[in-house]
């Protein structure tokens, strides 16, 4: 592929993904939430995680596992009940630690969370596919995947720290010891309403 036309198509996929990156989706309001509550530093790790995961997922779906995927629709069901399921249960953890004191505080989502969430996120299998049969021609070289899947994971990244950042300057001014309780509780709320979200849609 030509330079001029490998960075047409960077262009176009940034263009592509910017609506749906950006737009105020189930993980951008789970880090937004996060944010809010922890600042924007706490929610590096778990962050990370989940991109590290996109990358890796996204990969392996350019590479031909999408095929195996649609070759069995109830995969979706079960990736959407359990995604649900999982972001829920963390809701109900952060909105039961707004009533508890001493040891069992409010901690923001892990490394490992960042990974389960975007492995139990159907949406973002269902934008991956889309994004490579919109970007990715029969014949073209392997490592074209590896180009859009990176493109895809920063574009994702960068949103994502724009929603997080977004979340922890909002709510800067009321993170004192008194208001934790009403926002862990609030906060467990958004979580939960994310949840329903990702099953519904």
């Amino acid at each position: 592929m030509k330079a001029k036309s490998m960075f047409q198509t960077v262009v176009a996929l940034f263009v592509f993904l910017f609506p749906l990156a950006y737009s105020p989706g189930p993980g951008n309001m789970f880090f937004a939430a996060n944010g809010a509550r922890f600042g924007f530093r706490a929610t590096i790790p778990a962050n990370i995680g989940y991109h590290v995961a996109t990358w890796i997922v996204t990969l392996f779906i350019g590479l031909g596992f999408a095929r195996a995927v649609n070759s069995q629709p109830q995969v979706f069901a079960v990736l959407k009940v359990a995604g649900s399921v999982y972001v829920f249960w963390l809701a109900w953890k952060l909105f039961r630690s707004g009533a508890l004191t001493g040891q069992e505080v409010a901690k923001p989502a892990s490394f490992f969370d960042g990974v389960v969430l975007l492995i139990l996120n159907p949406k973002a299998y269902v934008i991956i596919v889309l994004m490579f049969t919109q970007f990715l021609d029969h014949g073209d070289p392997r490592w074209l995947v590896g180009v859009i899947a990176t493109v895809f994971t920063i574009n994702n990244l960068i949103a994502f720290v724009v929603w997080t950042m977004i979340g922890d300057q909002i709510a800067a001014r009321f993170r004192t010891p008194a208001t934790a309780r009403k926002l862990n509780m609030v906060f467990g709320i958004i979580l939960a309403v994310v949840a329903v979200w990702m099953l519904l849609s």
